[in-house]
């Protein structure tokens, strides 16, 4: 089945953490099931990833033109075939921005501040992202206000992470370039697929269709 066509406004970023369960297939179906620009992959805590394992799962959704970012890390993303890294804003993401730019993608994540948004729009970053990827009780209301100020102010691309399909919704409608579907709402209905199937047909209308 090929891709829907791209949505006008939004388009989805999905984030999985690359436990022992995380099977490459439900990746490739999940970035078949929506207009998907990016996947983001996550470590376990406390636990260090593999490139050959990385590079298996990468490929399932870069198959189907969708960039695969690490979390956190640049040193796996050549040895994994990746794209680029997700890396939290401050001297990180400076120090990967001269490593990997402009070869690479790389954005900047968890950023909660607007003095953290500018300096890490300013910085050279492809996108900035709103939230943790894996969001906190209380967190939407802050993310969804950070996405409509810098959406109507700034050309850098910005990203709102999403833990319901309501918050979909609500971050699409407040301008963000792309909505990241978190983990635990990727894990929440009858499969990925049917998750990201689901946050499409949000985007597409713009309203409760599931």
């Amino acid at each position: 089945m090929a891709n829907p066509p791209p949505a006008t406004g939004a388009r989805l970023m999905l984030v999985f953490t690359v436990t022992p369960a995380l099977d490459p297939r439900t990746v490739e179906a999940a970035v078949r099931a929506g207009d998907v620009a990016c996947v983001v992959l996550r470590a376990p805590v406390g636990e260090k990833l593999d490139a050959a394992r990385l590079a298996e799962i990468a490929a399932a959704a870069q198959r189907h033109d969708a960039a695969v970012l690490l979390e956190g890390s640049e040193g796996l993303v050549a040895a994994a075939g990746l794209d680029g890294v997700h890396v939290a804003a401050g001297p990180a993401l400076d120090s990967v921005l001269r490593l990997l730019k402009p070869a690479a993608i790389v954005g900047a994540g968890g950023l909660v501040t607007r003095h953290e948004a500018m300096v890490a729009g300013e910085s050279g970053a492809d996108y900035v992202a709103f939230g943790a990827l894996a969001p906190e009780a209380g967190d939407f209301f802050r993310v969804r206000d950070l996405v409509e100020w810098w959406a109507e102010l700034f050309e850098v691309p910005c990203v709102g992470v999403a833990s319901t399909l309501d918050e979909v919704t609500a971050l699409a409608g407040a301008g963000a370039d792309f909505v990241a579907l978190s983990d635990a709402l990727l894990a929440s209905g009858d499969g990925a697929a049917k998750v990201v199937a689901a946050a499409q047909a949000r985007l597409a209308t713009g309203d409760d269709a599931q």
